[in-house]
């Protein structure tokens, strides 16, 4: 399977989009599994972790710090697990809207409009639109964002300098993982890594970070590259 489009998961498919349910966000970043695969993936129990009084309080701090994070403007670089890897801007704006671009000379973009995450392939020259909040991918989309509920908190690690979290959907664990990864003091998203429901791994670095960025007010407007300039508005 092709790498492509795995920033907040999506993947593409001898041609063909599918979004991949990481049951349990992006984000990122998913592959449709078959019918079959779904209900194998429904039979796998979620394993919750158990999280200390000091492990608690780092995780509401990151709740809180990713609720007052309404925008960011990053460059970012992709790596799978074959050790691919691409680079490109990315743009979101809480809730609901994102806008990805790949570098030249790869000219696919996804733009999440607040209400469907559309998805340009342009070898294939066509566009495919999905719901947006159909993937755990794009949770970090949500507002507001919460560790419970339809999510289920799987891994916590404390480093000198950084703090990862895993999480699952809870109702599908076994659709996937996504973990993200900050640093801290002063508490900033820097990555994250999505495990799909074929054990494939993308991660995400972000760089050049800048929070609290203003967008133009067409930012996350899909425009078809043959009726404009589709870059015209990617993040600087």
């Amino acid at each position: 399977m092709s790498d492509r489009f795995f920033v907040l998961g999506f993947a593409t498919i001898s041609g063909q989009f599918v979004l991949m349910r990481i049951s349990a966000l992006i984000i990122l970043l998913l592959c449709l599994a078959s019918p079959q695969t779904w209900g194998a993936a429904a039979l796998v129990e979620v394993k919750p972790a158990h999280l200390s009084e000091s492990e608690k309080s780092d995780v509401a701090r990151i709740e809180k710090y990713l609720n007052e994070l309404k925008s960011v403007s990053a460059n970012f670089l992709q790596v799978n697990d074959s050790g691919q890897f691409r680079h490109g801007t990315i743009a979101i704006q809480r809730p609901g809207k994102m806008r990805v671009n790949y570098d030249a000379p790869q000219k696919d973009f996804i733009i999440a409009d607040g209400s469907f995450v559309h998805i340009w392939d342009a070898e294939m020259e066509q566009k495919t639109s999905v719901p947006v909040g159909s993937s755990i991918a794009e949770f970090i989309l949500r507002d507001p964002l919460k560790f419970e509920g339809d999510v289920t908190i799987t891994r916590y690690a404390r480093y000198p300098a950084k703090l990862e979290l895993s999480l699952v959907s809870t109702t599908d664990p076994g659709d996937g993982e996504l973990t993200l990864i900050f640093e801290d003091k002063p508490l900033q998203l820097r990555q994250w890594r999505v495990v799909d429901a074929q054990g494939r791994t993308t991660g995400v670095n972000l760089e050049n970070a800048r929070e609290g960025v203003t967008f133009a007010s067409n930012m996350f407007d899909f425009v078809p590259p043959n009726l404009g300039n589709s870059n015209k508005n990617r993040p600087k």
